[in-house]
């Protein structure tokens, strides 16, 4: 059985306390340094994230967007790359809250999606 709700990851250019509020709202959500993976490179994270099926979300646009096309590229999969515009935490929680409420993780699978 495939979760209805995507796990999402927060690397360490998303402030911590948005996984704090989709927490709160009953959603799965963990950061960087939940992980321990402060000052890791984008590739780690996006492996880590994909590694424990959470979809990764980012402020950083470019290079995710490059490491989505490799990925794809090499025919590999990741849980889904979220781009977030940088908007106040309130604001990209309740996007976030719109889009875990509309897509189902199997349908986040190698998305890169932008909010």
């Amino acid at each position: 059985m495939t979760a209805l709700f995507a796990k999402l990851y927060f690397d360490e250019n998303i402030a911590i306390q948005l996984a704090a509020l989709l927490a709160h709202r009953g959603f799965c959500a963990t950061t960087a340094r939940a992980a321990g993976l402060l000052g890791a490179d984008d590739a780690t994270h996006l492996s880590y994230a994909t590694t424990h099926g959470y979809c990764l979300v980012t402020h950083n646009r470019l290079d995710f967007e490059q490491l989505h096309t490799h990925v794809l590229a090499a025919e590999q999969a990741h849980a889904g790359i979220v781009i977030a515009s940088a908007h106040n935490i309130y604001t990209l929680a309740d996007r976030l809250v719109i889009l875990l409420n509309t897509l189902t993780a199997d349908e986040i699978l190698n998305q890169l999606l932008y909010i």
